[in-house]
C-alpha cells in the first residue's frame, strides 16, 4: 500500500466545537472569540504585573491596569481599522454598518499592532516612561494571547490552510470549507449565526459524516500560526529574557521588541505559504492572492516589521553591556 494511502486512514477530523460558548437570553453570546480575547488581555496584565514587580517596566499595579485598558482600546480600534483598510475596504464601504460588528471578527494583527504602538506611545509620554522599554514589556507578554486568538480561528473554522493531499497526515477537511458549506445547505443562510447554525444541524443530522469526504483537505494554518507566533516565539523571547538577566547582560531597550517584530514577521510570512489566500486579492489570473511582486498582504505587511525588528535587533547588539549579576524575572 503507498505511504499516502496509509497516511489517510489515520486522517485526523477536525474537532467541532460551536463557536457560541454560551448562548444567553435575547439573541446575546458568549463566543469564543471574545473569550480568547480575555485570556490574552488577561494573561498579559498577570505577566506585566510580575514584570513591573521585578522592576523591569516602572509601574505601579494601578498604572498596569491603565496601560492594559489602552491597550485594549488600541488593539481593537486598530485591529478593526487595520481589517477595514488593508483586507476588506470595499465591503465595507459599501456597507458601513459593518464596521462595529466586530464580535464577527474580522480583526488584523497588523493593525492591531499599530493600534498597540500608539496606545504604548500615549500612555509612555503621559508617564514619562520610554516607549521602547514599554514594548519590550508587551512582547514578552503578547505571545500566549496570540496562540489563545488563534486557537479562536482554529474553533472558529476561519483563515484556515490551502488545499493539500492527505500525505499531510495532520491536513482537515473543514466544515466552512466553501465546498462544504455549498454541500450542507449553509451557502445561503443569511448572517454569521444562520451559518453556524446551519454547520451544527448538518453535524447533529449526520449530513456532515456523508458529504466529508467530498471536502478538500487543507493545512489547518491557524495551528501553525499559533504555534509559531504566540508559543515558539514566545518560548524564544522568554528564554532570551531569562538567559540575558541571569548573566547580568543588559539588553538595550527595543532589543526585544525587535526580536519580537522580526520573529513574528518570519513566521507569518512563512505561514502564509500554507494559509489560503484572501479571496478578495485572487482572480483566475493570481490564485496565490499577491498583492506586491510575489508577497501577499500579510507577507507584505509582515516585511515592515521584519525591517524596523532588524534595526532594533542590530542596535541593542551593538550596544549591550554586561553589569553584575541582574536579578532574574
Amino acid at each position: 500500500m503507498k505511504a499516502a494511502a496509509l497516511l489517510g486512514l489515520i486522517e485526523i477530523p477536525y474537532p467541532h466545537v460551536d463557536p457560541v460558548a454560551l448562548q444567553l437570553p435575547f439573541g446575546l453570546a458568549v463566543r469564543w472569540y471574545g473569550i480568547s480575547f480575555m485570556v490574552a488581555f488577561g494573561a498579559g496584565y498577570w505577566l506585566m504585573r510580575r514584570l513591573a514587580a521585578r522592576g523591569f517596566v516602572k509601574l505601579t499595579a494601578d498604572q498596569v491596569g491603565d496601560l492594559l485598558f489602552a491597550l485594549i482600546v488600541g488593539v481593537i480600534l486598530g485591529g478593526r481599522l487595520g481589517y477595514v483598510l488593508f483586507y476588506e475596504f470595499p465591503n465595507f464601504a459599501a456597507h458601513p454598518e459593518r464596521i462595529i460588528r466586530i464580535w464577527e471578527g474580522g480583526l488584523s494583527f497588523h493593525g492591531g499592532l499599530a493600534g498597540a504602538v500608539a496606545a504604548l506611545a500615549y500612555f509612555g509620554r503621559k508617564h514619562g516612561i520610554p516607549l521602547l522599554r514599554l514594548g519590550d514589556g508587551l512582547s514578552l507578554v503578547a505571545t500566549p494571547g496570540i496562540l489563545s486568538v488563534r486557537m479562536a480561528n482554529f474553533i472558529n473554522g476561519e483563515l484556515y490552510g490551502r488545499v493539500t493531499t492527505d500525505a499531510v497526515p495532520w491536513a482537515m477537511r473543514f466544515p466552512t470549507d466553501p465546498v462544504a458549506r455549498k454541500l450542507l445547505g449553509a451557502e445561503n443562510a443569511r448572517g454569521l449565526r444562520a451559518r453556524e447554525q446551519a454547520l451544527e444541524a448538518a453535524y447533529d443530522s449526520g449530513l456532515w459524516d456523508q458529504v466529508r469526504s467530498q471536502v478538500p483537505l487543507r493545512h489547518p494554518s491557524q495551528l501553525y500560526e499559533g504555534l509559531l507566533e504566540g508559543l515558539v516565539l514566545g518560548l524564544i523571547l522568554w528564554g532570551v529574557f531569562t538567559w540575558t538577566r541571569r548573566r547580568g547582560i543588559l539588553l538595550p531597550d527595543g532589543t526585544i521588541g525587535g526580536m519580537f517584530l522580526l520573529g513574528y514577521g518570519l513566521f507569518r510570512s512563512f505561514v502564509e505559504l500554507f494559509r489560503q489566500p484572501d479571496a478578495q486579492f485572487t482572480d483566475s489570473g493570481d490564485k496565490l492572492g499577491t498583492v506586491l511582486g510575489p508577497l501577499t498582504m500579510g507577507q507584505t505587511l509582515s516585511m515592515v516589521m521584519i525591517g524596523i525588528g532588524l534595526f532594533l535587533v542590530i542596535r541593542g547588539v551593538r550596544h549591550v553591556r554586561s553589569t553584575p549579576r541582574a536579578t532574574m524575572v
